[in-house]
């Protein structure tokens, strides 16, 4: 394997988990001694720091200028330009002033986002014991090299990839790596090649834990060499994809920027035609392609996510860049890790199986609160001889505690299984307060599969066992059975086995228990000590669905999005819990099925199989990839270091806000804050009811534009003088980009929101029937406002002006109504429901009257006084809007009605 450090490269081999550990030594040059200080130095100069190369992070000022890459604002940019050079200064700083606010708006929401490599880079351990020169020392995990020789503990973070040369009953939680939920025993000894990484077992990874047990390993990988590094390298080379709103923004600003260019070239040339004198054709040319620009369309977009941001944040959803609240909206399938997103990542016994009987255990997590039930009764679990006795081996044979804190929450402290078993004897009143003196070990590995402690219980011994239940079964002559021990028949042990098949193939994790009275003359070894035992059952342990999960994902399936569950831990674990929460699947994919697949086949199987387990980084983003190219707008939800890429790939990255990793955070578009599972369908009708207002107010600004346009162009037509001048325009749509459009994303959810399935990504914001409707009620506007202007230039050019001004606005104001939804009428939805608008359109009629009347603003806008009767006949004019509006949505609502119920 060529692997880059910095400017150099060093050849080392890439399975080291396929050899020995004389061969790991012997090729790396160390041994039971470790490096020499020399040696070390030589190989840090050599190798490089055991450090994560640090993507290279944008500045603030890249950052506030990236917010200027937008087509309209470009657009926006060149009006204002165009406006100073033409003599209206005063045009050109209203332009920039909203140019600039928008893009502080933008600026202050992203600062903070794409900091996933620097997060995985402190989540290396900042300190690591090693053996140097034959002696052990503490030094900066940055120093570890290739042939360190490093020391573990329980608790250690382990500080680089190791091969192991000695192993003690050492366990690893790898979850952050590979996803899975329970601790990985780990031995020493060469593995196949074709071992998958969760299960190399004679390896331990940078960035993982150590739960039990110690051992000593040779570092073989550092820095970005380790698999952390390699997620890390992922992470850097896959990059954001493109939100589908802002790639709907993009096209509607090109396709603004190309119809105000032709308006205002065509205007010029009509212009020409008329002699009318340059100045004022161009003019006329600068009025409309202001006319045709929403100017406040950014920034309002901007504000309105700014303000669902908050709103989702009440719902438990940290939203970390702009776009990704709307979205949510437009996610089609969500991408789900199993363990800590719809499982709690706490194992518990739910089932105690004795040679008389078979128990449930209630309660869930580590909290002592629950009860033993058989047959659905509760029993008194001390006074069950049997399962009495279980309970108390497994208590004995075990080095995990739990505790609780001021907050109520209830801590392991040990391996999740053993912790398992120290609840489930806590519930019925057992602790080790009055164990007896334990006086030998036997620890447990994976080849044994199961461990043994030795007590002094009055004047002999007794050995308690605990580990698989079909290793612990071969080893056992008998039976404790109704309070007494008998044999172990070949009858009985069949049928032990087989209700031992039973509680895998429902996913559960079993631990078996058994103990036996050691004679004096016994060895006190584990040959002599373990065999002739007392077989006491086995205990099934589950790490329990969240109870909010079932419901959020049938609300899922009623939104028409669909759920995958992917995770890094067994299939029939996976299975299991996918069954218990209602998320149908024909059976489940493993990593080694993925990769026997072509792309085709996988997206097939994607459409009927949901669950996903023994994958990788690279799986997870091959499954976006695939889900991507039919057009999916992807949710990936995850907790861990190897969620990290596909996080960041997805449509939107969702990350766990308790049990989730700094990396899994910062490489996300949002977070869960509570990990509720269920607050995603919360998000997603939030994102939605963004989406909706959006799209309300994208409309309502280019139907008022189109207004100005058509009062433009139809005077320049009928050859009136100028209707409006440039800085009227920019007026009017301040005040229409402004509070009204701004309240109308405000609105509430309509009542069916999730019950729609999820839009079209590629699907404009402008559907026909939209650019109809905006066409329709535009050119009314239009009219209206040519039919104000006409009735006083003669007279008065100033005053005509102001009426046309004014009556644009009040048209307006009437035009905002009809866009509170697309469908349903003012008293369907409450004509105050959203009474922020209601405040904004009397705001913007105050504002209004003031440039109307107020000396200061008539010089500046151009405007003359009106009397009480010219306001009377605008309110008239544009009454029939509103009404026109109500009557079609009443007639299309009972049409719909009518259409849908049954005959």
């Amino acid at each position: 394997m060529i692997v880059p450090t910095g400017d150099r490269e060093e050849a080392l081999p890439a399975e080291w988990y396929t050899l020995s550990s004389d061969e790991v030594e012997q090729t790396l040059g160390t041994g039971p001694h470790g490096l020499s200080r020399e040696e070390a130095e030589a190989r840090l100069q050599r190798y490089g720091a055991n450090v994560l190369r640090e993507e290279e992070r944008e500045t603030r000022l890249q950052v506030f200028l990236r917010q200027f890459a937008s087509i309209l604002i470009v657009i926006l940019i060149v009006a204002a330009v165009v406006s100073f050079f033409v003599g209206e200064p005063q045009d050109a700083a209203a332009i920039l002033i909203i140019v600039v606010l928008n893009a502080l708006l933008g600026y202050s929401q992203e600062w903070q986002a794409g900091e996933a490599i620097e997060a995985l880079r402190q989540m290396l351990v900042q300190k690591a014991v090693v053996i140097r020169d034959g002696k052990q020392q503490e030094i900066d995990a940055s120093g570890i090299v290739p042939g360190d020789l490093v020391a573990l503990e329980m608790g250690d973070r382990v500080p680089a990839d190791l091969s192991l040369v000695e192993a003690t009953s050492l366990q690893v939680d790898e979850a952050p790596l590979t996803g899975e939920s329970s601790p990985v025993d780990k031995a020493t000894g060469p593995l196949t090649p074709e071992t998958p990484l969760a299960e190399r077992s004679n390896m331990v990874f940078a960035g993982t834990t150590v739960v039990n047990g110690w051992g000593r390993g040779v570092a073989v990988a550092t820095g970005m060499r380790t698999e952390f590094g390699l997620i890390a390298g992922l992470s850097q080379r896959v990059r954001a994809e493109a939100t589908p709103l802002a790639r709907q923004m993009d096209v509607l600003g090109r396709d603004i920027g190309i119809i105000a260019v032709g308006i205002a070239v065509l205007a010029i040339g009509v212009g020409f035609l008329q002699q009318r004198e340059f100045l004022e054709m161009f003019l006329i040319g600068v009025s409309l392609a202001v006319a045709v620009i929403p100017e406040g369309l950014p920034a309002v977009v901007t504000l309105t996510l700014a303000i669902g941001i908050k709103n989702m944040m009440r719902r438990n959803c940290l939203i970390r860049r702009l776009p990704a609240s709307e979205t949510l909206g437009a996610v089609s399938v969500i991408c789900t890790d199993k363990t800590g997103t719809l499982t709690r990542n706490e194992m518990t016994v739910v089932r105690v199986r004795t040679p008389e009987s078979e128990v449930a255990v209630t309660g869930t997590g580590y909290a002592p609160e629950g009860e033993f039930l058989r047959d659905g009764s509760a029993i008194d679990p001390l006074a069950d001889s049997d399962l009495r006795q279980f309970l108390r081996a497994a208590l004995l044979c075990n080095h995990a505690t739990f505790a609780g804190d001021e907050a109520g929450e209830w801590r392991i402290f040990g391996t999740p299984t053993e912790g398992a078993l120290v609840v489930a004897a806590a519930k019925a009143g057992l602790s080790r307060d009055d164990a007896p003196e334990a006086v030998r070990e036997f620890s447990f590995n994976s080849t044994r599969k199961r461990m043994t402690i030795i007590y002094r219980e009055g004047d002999g011994d007794v050995a308690y066992v605990k580990g698989a239940p079909e290793v612990l079964l071969d080893l056992s002559s008998r039976l404790f059975r109704d309070g007494a021990v008998v044999p172990l028949t070949d009858d009985l042990r069949d049928a032990l086995q087989q209700e031992l098949c039973g509680y895998a193939s429902r996913g559960l994790r079993v631990l078996g228990a058994a103990y036996r009275p050691l004679p004096g003359d016994v060895p006190r070894t584990a040959e002599a000590v373990e065999k002739d035992l007392i077989f006491l059952g086995f205990a099934g342990i589950v790490d329990p669905p969240r109870p909010e999960a079932a419901e959020a994902i049938r609300l899922c399936r009623s939104a028409g999005i669909d759920v995958i569950m992917i995770t890094g831990d067994n299939p029939l674990t996976a299975s299991a819990i996918a069954q218990d929460l209602g998320l149908s699947s024909e059976g489940a994919l493993t990593g080694a099925d993925l990769e026997a697949m072509t792309d085709d086949e996988l997206a097939r199987r994607l459409r009927t199989t949901k669950v996903l387990s023994r994958v990788t980084a690279e799986h997870k983003l091959r499954v976006i990839d695939i889900l991507s190219r039919d057009r999916e707008v992807i949710a990936m939800t995850g907790d861990g270091v190897n969620d990290a890429p596909a996080l960041k790939k997805a449509s939107i990255g969702i990350a766990m806000g308790i049990k989730g990793t700094d990396v899994a955070k910062e490489s996300s578009d949002m977070v869960l804050v509570d990990d509720n599972f269920a607050s995603i369908v919360a998000g997603v009708e939030e994102g939605r009811r963004e989406y909706d207002n959006i799209a309300r107010f994208t409309r309502y600004l280019l139907s008022s534009n189109v207004g100005e346009i058509v009062a433009i162009v139809g005077g320049l037509l009928m050859g009136l003088p100028l209707i409006l001048i440039p800085v009227q325009i920019l007026w009017i749509n301040l005040i229409t980009d402004g509070p009204t459009a701004l309240a109308l994303g405000l609105e509430p959810a309509e009542k069916d929101v999730m019950q729609r399935r999820p839009r079209n990504p590629d699907e404009s914001i402008l559907t026909r029937s939209a650019l109809l409707v905006i066409l329709v009620i535009g050119a009314w506007l239009g009219l209206l406002t040519l039919y104000a202007f006409s009735g006083f230039y003669e007279v008065d050019i100033d005053r005509a002006r102001t009426m046309a001004f004014t009556g644009l606005i009040i048209f307006e104001m009437y035009n905002v109504l009809n866009f509170r939804s697309f469908r349903f009428p003012l008293h369907r939805i409450g004509f105050f429901s959203n009474p922020t608008l209601i405040l904004a359109i009397l705001g913007s009629l105050g504002l209004q009257a003031l440039v109307v009347y107020v000396p200061v603003l008539q010089e500046f806008l151009g405007t003359a006084p009106l009397t009480l009767a010219d306001w009377g006949l605008l309110f008239l004019l544009g009454l029939p809007i509103l009404l026109a509006g109500e009557i079609y949505k009443i007639l299309r609502l009972r049409s719909e009605e009518k259409g849908r119920t049954p005959a």
